[in-house]
């Protein structure tokens, strides 16, 4: 189980890159495709922004005990915890193998 502060951590994160997508986004074609002064600017606008805008300072996190590693995406959870819900059963459509 992760620590409560790192997964609150995590939230906040994530609530920044929501707030600040669309700006990111727009600055980013910006820099692509302007001229080299709009460019300029577009980069030094980006460098002001929070370092928590930045969609690639979240982490994957398990969705039921917030474990970072051995995140499975389509899961939503960690390979520990997937394993569990897979052999109760719990999760649709997932069965051991056997062969």
């Amino acid at each position: 189980m992760a620590g409560k502060g790192k997964i609150a951590a995590n939230e906040r994160r994530k609530a920044v890159v929501a707030r600040y997508a669309e700006r990111r986004a727009e600055l980013k074609r910006i820099v692509r495709t302007g001229t080299p002064e709009e460019r300029a600017a577009a980069v030094r606008e980006l460098a002001r922004q929070p370092r928590d805008a930045s969609a690639t300072r979240v982490r994957n996190r398990d969705s039921v005990d917030g474990r970072p590693r051995g995140y499975l995406r389509t899961f939503g959870l960690s390979r520990i915890r997937f394993r569990q819900m897979a052999h109760r059963g719990e999760l649709p459509g997932v069965t051991k193998a056997s062969w």
